[in-house]
């Protein structure tokens, strides 16, 4: 708050939420779940072994087309928009960064404890049946996958309250700042690989401070005209390194470790997402849009959470049936990529019913004080490290099970949410769940 608000006693202003940046998450969630769809293909070898195969991954027609429809980076722009605006409301009701960072890891450790727990519980029990380690190894490793994002996520989460405060004094230095760290690991990557690791975090948190710009409005965004300029500069960049040899033009190459090529395509995107704003947000206001935006974001980071493993699996037993398997990348197999989609739709459907309501009600219903800071940072502790230890070596069976065991710890430390976190409208009588319910929205903050 400012100080001279403070002394007048006046509001704070409170932006709205955003039906753009909540019809923008409709959007990522989706094209995800349809990419992956399109890309997951097991084969049974005479020999009995299985693989997987990347079929979109390896069409060369698909380099250009994922350099569109790569929008991992416009996710983060949208959890920088809502992040910062978020964490600006809980300082005008008094919370602080620990209670920002308590109420983050609550929203998305709690139903990621639950799918790694019942991924090792489910795996275990195939183990003890006699399938094939190979089969457990593959299933592991690939319905995993979706957890890069939430350690990911976290990281830039977790350090939004110290990058708002930069942000607030030298918004552009900050993001010079981050750049520089970005294109310092790069460039050091060669020598100590391992290093690159460190772009997770700065990369990210990166793409995360140009949300931070885009919902400052006007005080630090050039005009429309500029938009135009601004999507050919970093596009032309972008294409520039890569014909240089510098970098892969494949960008689902350069999305784990990240690079600073996904940095380059966040500004295009971010500069897209202002540019055609004003035609979103007619979409996003139609009333069968908002309704729809709405329901799907209630249980968002499940249906993301669940939707891969629930593809693997489904994969993997057709392999057992005399179900025909035609070959990957063939027009039989593309003709069967839309049946796959409404497999997995109606296998999340029990899921969403079982564990959705972890998104609605992480928490014991009433209000609760803050925890002690030793607790949070322990808690984010318990949680970085399966998801480093995954990022380095790779998902295994018994990471999944210490993995749970770490989220289940990191829940515990927290507790219940925070009072000050909850709208006032939340906390007469102390029975109402403590996060906010109507309006329905995709955005992941209270």
């Amino acid at each position: 708050m400012d100080p001279q608000q403070r002394s007048a006693g006046r509001p704070v202003p409170m932006p709205d939420r955003d039906p753009v940046i909540d019809l923008v998450r409709f959007f990522c969630l989706a094209l995800v779940v349809v990419a992956h769809t399109m890309m997951v293909s097991p084969v049974l070898h005479p020999d009995g072994t299985v693989t997987s195969e990347n079929i979109l991954g390896n069409e060369r027609w698909f380099e250009p087309v994922v350099w569109v429809l790569q929008i991992m980076p416009l996710f983060f722009v949208a959890g920088g928009i809502t992040g910062l605006q978020s964490w600006r409301r809980l300082r005008a009701r008094g919370g602080n960064a620990f209670d920002f960072m308590q109420g983050r890891l609550l929203r998305l450790i709690r139903p990621a404890a639950v799918l790694l727990a019942v991924m090792f519980t489910v795996l275990s029990l195939a183990r003890l049946a006699g399938v094939d380690a190979q089969v457990i190894e593959l299933l592991t490793s690939g319905a995993g996958m979706p957890l890069w994002f939430l350690a990911a996520y976290l990281a830039a989460q977790l350090n939004l309250p110290w990058l708002a405060a930069l942000h607030s004094r030298a918004p552009w230095l900050t993001l010079a700042g981050l750049t520089t760290l970005v294109v310092t690991v790069d460039c050091l990557r060669g020598v100590l690989p391992p290093l690159a690791y460190l772009n997770m975090v700065f990369v990210w948190c990166a793409v995360q401070q140009l949300g931070f710009i885009v919902a400052d409005g006007e005080r630090l965004q050039p005009g429309r005209p500029a938009y135009f300029g601004i999507m050919a500069a970093s596009n032309m960049l972008l294409g520039l390194i890569v014909l240089l040899g510098l970098y892969s033009g494949n960008m689902l190459v350069n999305l784990n470790p990240p690079n600073v090529t996904l940095l380059l395509l966040s500004i295009s995107q971010a500069a897209a997402l202002q540019l055609f704003r004003p035609g979103l947000s007619r979409i996003a206001s139609l009333t069968g849009v908002r309704r729809m935006m709405g329901v799907a974001g209630l249980r968002s980071i499940t249906v993301y959470l669940w939707h891969l493993p629930l593809l693997a699996a489904m994969s993997g037993l057709l392999l057992l049936t005399d179900f025909p398997q035609p070959v990957g990348g063939s027009a039989a197999w593309w003709w069967g990529r839309p049946l796959v989609l409404m497999g997995v739709v109606a296998l999340l459907l029990p899921v969403l019913a079982l564990f959705g309501r972890l998104e609605e009600r992480p928490t014991a219903s009433g209000p609760s004080q803050s925890r002690p800071a030793a607790a949070v940072l322990l808690a984010a502790v318990a949680v970085f490290v399966p998801a480093v230890d995954a990022a380095l070596n790779g998902l295994t069976l018994g990471l999944l099970g210490g993995g749970a065991a770490c989220f289940a710890l990191a829940v515990v430390l927290l507790g219940r949410i925070p009072a000050r976190l909850t709208t006032p409208a939340d906390r007469p009588g102390g029975s109402d769940p403590p996060l906010p319910r109507p309006p329905l929205s995709a955005n992941v903050e209270p």
